[in-house]
């Protein structure tokens, strides 16, 4: 008799992504546009988005500008990507570090329970009624003096120009965003874990004498990644957009480097006169924004237990 082999929980949750049209429509089309903005630039295909031709400003598309240039000559499509970079770099960046501290932070409260439990989700509720905007907007321009005080240390240790600029440009407001981005995400993970440790192969590992650090931290916490990675494409959109949002107001990202947020912020000032400026740079964080809700929607279907199997 033949036995048939099952597959893995991974296995299954793969398939079922790849059944659900706009999520797997929507993985591919983020592929794409990864490549395009930290691929494509590297290439000679792409002039350099900070070339300017004060005598070609606002040129219409043509075979040397596909999309045209702004309002001091750049090419706009190198200015699309290499701001996309910048925007998806600080939106990974930051939700990693929402996740590190959200997951720990969670993680123990829930463990702990009683006492510890309530003292830490009532710090979160305290925090969840902060102004968070204004926040974000302090934090980022306190971080960002700090290292702009310390550029010169920096560009004797790091020697390396796009080094520097990551660091005292891009790294404050990912510290940042993810600093103050992490509540939802203790929230979550504090309730799977009050769940989960009730299961009976953690009553198992107890009883065997595992410390609480194991227990948690690889019995627990292993068995909440589909959760966790559910939440971390539904909290990277969210924070891509905050980082347009602090570029648009003028403290986030700083020229001469560019996001999706300074370009929109430069296009709306010539939305009359030159539309283009403000459509391209919109369709393209609005399609980003998009396929990350609709692929995290797709996990959060892909990797519920619950589910059916077809």
């Amino acid at each position: 008799m033949e036995i048939e082999q099952g597959n893995s929980l991974w296995s299954d949750a793969w398939l079922r992504l790849k059944k659900n049209r706009m999520a797997f429509i929507s993985l591919w089309v983020l592929v794409i546009i990864f490549i395009l903005c930290f691929i494509l630039p590297m290439t000679p295909l792409i002039k350099s988005a900070r070339d300017t031709d004060l005598s070609n400003t606002f040129a219409a598309p043509s075979a040397e500008h596909l999309l045209g240039t702004d309002q001091i000559g750049r090419d706009l499509l190198s200015r699309v990507l290499t701001g996309g970079q910048i925007s998806l770099l600080v939106g990974l960046i930051a939700t990693v570090i929402s996740i590190i501290i959200g997951v720990s932070y969670g993680a123990i409260s829930g463990y702990k329970g009683g006492k510890t439990d309530t003292v830490l989700m009532r710090i979160v509720d305290v925090l969840y009624g902060l102004p968070s905007l204004i926040l974000v907007i302090l934090f980022s321009i306190v971080i960002s003096t700090v290292a702009k005080d310390n550029e010169e240390y920096l560009q004797d240790l790091l020697r390396s120009k796009a080094l520097v600029n990551l660091v005292v440009n891009i790294l404050p407001l990912c510290l940042t965003i993810g600093i103050l981005g992490w509540y939802t995400m203790a929230r979550v993970v504090r309730s799977q874990v009050m769940s989960t440790k009730k299961l009976e192969y953690v009553e198992a590992a107890v009883s065997l004498g595992l410390t609480h650090k194991n227990i948690l931290f690889k019995q627990i916490l292993p068995n909440l990644l589909g959760p966790i990675i559910v939440y971390t494409t539904l909290t990277i959109p969210g924070f891509i957009l905050t980082e347009a949002t602090l570029s648009f107001l003028g403290v986030g990202v700083q020229p001469p480097n560019s996001s999706w947020g300074i370009l929109l912020n430069e296009g709306a000032n010539f939305m009359e006169t030159q539309p283009r400026l403000l459509i391209i740079p919109s369709l393209v964080f609005g399609i980003t924004l998009l396929c990350l809700n609709f692929l995290g929607d797709g996990l959060r279907d892909a990797l519920d237990p619950k589910a059916s199997k077809d």
